[in-house]
């Protein structure tokens, strides 16, 4: 049988107090303060959600190689194209190879467990094949709204497969409805919704008991025999009355994480079932429930091989990575709401060379470098001719990532007068651990973080955008160890 073989989470470093939110815009809805406790997960300024993705990726296949992938699925409600399939990029940035199926999931909420789903049946219908899903968000509000209040960005990341699951996948129960609750124009920014107690009432407290009910039907169960039911619901009186009318035990239902991270859209579901298996014990029964536009109940079952997750990074410690973002104009900025005046410099024209790209796709999406062959050197970018002055072959190239090696700063400086919505910009030289050099930005970090020697490791972020043209460019960036570790 097929089942979960990894699992990773990924947050932002950034959290904003909603109490900053609330006190900014009071003025025009107190009644924010009824969702104005905890924080919501931040996106900075050069993430959107196929960098999330991306991290959520690298982490989850940390130990695995992902030469055995047979498929890449990538869901969310922002993408950053429409024409140009995200998914590609998050395997670009991940080195995965490229006879590979990937496929873009959208449109609604859940995307996420829609994806899940496809994976499981591509690994189950090819023996057993890895398959990589990856869901991320990173949804606006209006200012002033309740989603600006409830949304937060972040991504999670599943690896399926049929060696050695530490969940195992027992079956599935959907429904597909054209409910209209919450929702998108093509070209709309902001997230609209219709009256909350036709969300509430209509939506969540209708479709949720529905889907249960429904997988319970279909494999023989009680609600009573899951020892984990993960379901996102932002409102929280609705919450505890579905609690109550299904019978559920406090200890049965997984935290939603909205006071820890906000609701993250797509990836939410599968956010909550990171901590949940965080959290497991062999022979657990887990149930994980998505809604938008439907519903997706999948059940799960712990396996034996849970216990060798216990050295990997954990979804507490995604949450201790965290640094608060003091500033709800710095917040607006960063999301393009508030325009600002970045000087001659920010007017320079920085269009991609889509030629230039695609010939250098390995290199700038996979941090791919080479290795000679006849002397070990290492380069970055890649070479045809050996840079050692003692060596000096061509063509004796292999092909090298250099994203998982990691390294150490060489030297770093700031820089006011470049263009950037976060000021200071910071880079500097880093050698990779093992060999080559190479200048990058640094990112998740302030002046004060860096020093000369210290460990860094490699991020994969937004280098620029080019607003005329409406496109995104990536590229990897530098972060010490210690915020990331």
């Amino acid at each position: 049988m097929v089942g979960i073989v990894s699992y990773a989470a990924y947050l932002p470093r950034f959290r904003l107090d909603r109490m900053n939110i609330f006190g900014a815009m009071s003025w025009l809805n107190p009644a924010l303060i009824m969702n104005a406790a905890g924080e919501k997960a931040v996106a900075s300024f050069d993430e959107d959600a196929i960098t999330m993705a991306a991290a959520a990726g690298k982490r989850c296949l940390d130990g695995f190689d992902s030469d055995k992938l047979g498929a890449l699925y990538f869901a969310t409600t922002t993408a950053p194209y429409k024409e140009r399939q995200c998914a590609n990029i998050v395997a670009g940035a991940l080195n995965i190879p490229e006879n590979i199926r990937s496929a873009d999931f959208g449109g609604a909420l859940k995307a996420g467990s829609s994806a899940l789903l496809s994976a499981l049946e591509f690994s189950a219908a090819n023996s057993g094949k890895p398959a990589l899903t990856c869901a991320a968000d990173c949804r606006l509000g209006k200012m002033g709204s309740l989603q600006e209040m409830i949304f937060g960005d972040g991504a999670a990341a599943v690896l399926v497969g049929g060696d050695r699951p530490i969940a195992l996948f027992k079956g599935s129960y959907s429904l597909s409805y054209d409910f209209v609750d919450q929702y998108r124009g093509a070209s709309t920014t902001y997230n609209r919704q219709w009256e909350d107690r036709w969300v509430r009432d209509m939506g969540y407290e209708k479709f949720i008991p529905e889907v249960i009910a429904g997988l319970c039907r279909q494999q023989g169960l009680e609600i009573s025999d899951f020892t984990k039911i993960i379901y996102p619901c932002y409102y929280v009186g609705a919450r505890r009355k579905m609690n109550r009318a299904l019978g559920l035990e406090p200890t049965q239902v997984e935290d939603d994480l909205l006071q820890k991270s906000g609701d993250t859209g797509a990836a939410h579901p599968l956010l909550m079932l990171t901590k949940a298996l965080e959290e497991a014990s062999p022979g657990d029964k887990l149930l994980l429930i998505s809604y938008g536009s439907g519903c997706d109940a999948l059940y799960f079952e712990v396996t034996p091989e849970i216990a060798a997750f216990n050295d990997r990074q954990r979804f507490s410690d995604t949450l201790s990575q965290r640094a608060e973002l003091d500033s709800y104009i710095k917040y607006l900025t960063w999301r393009k709401m508030a325009p600002v005046e970045l000087g001659l410099r920010g007017e320079e024209e920085q269009v991609p060379r889509w030629s230039m790209t695609w010939r250098s796709r390995k290199a700038l999406l996979g941090l791919e470098g080479t290795r000679c062959t006849k002397c070990g050197t290492r380069h970055y970018p890649p070479q045809r001719v050996c840079v050692n002055p003692d060596c000096g072959a061509i063509d004796e190239m292999e092909p090298l990532t250099f994203s998982d090696k990691g390294g150490k700063i060489v030297s770093y400086t700031s820089d006011m007068l470049a263009a950037s919505i976060n000021p200071p910009a910071i880079y500097g030289n880093i050698d990779f651990n093992g060999g080559g050099r190479y200048m990058f930005e640094f990112a998740d970090c302030t002046l004060e973080d860096l020093q000369v020697g210290k460990e860094v490791e490699f991020t994969f972020r937004i280098k620029y955008y080019d607003e005329k043209r409406d496109t995104t460019v990536y590229f990897w960036k530098a972060v010490p160890v210690k915020e990331v570790s």
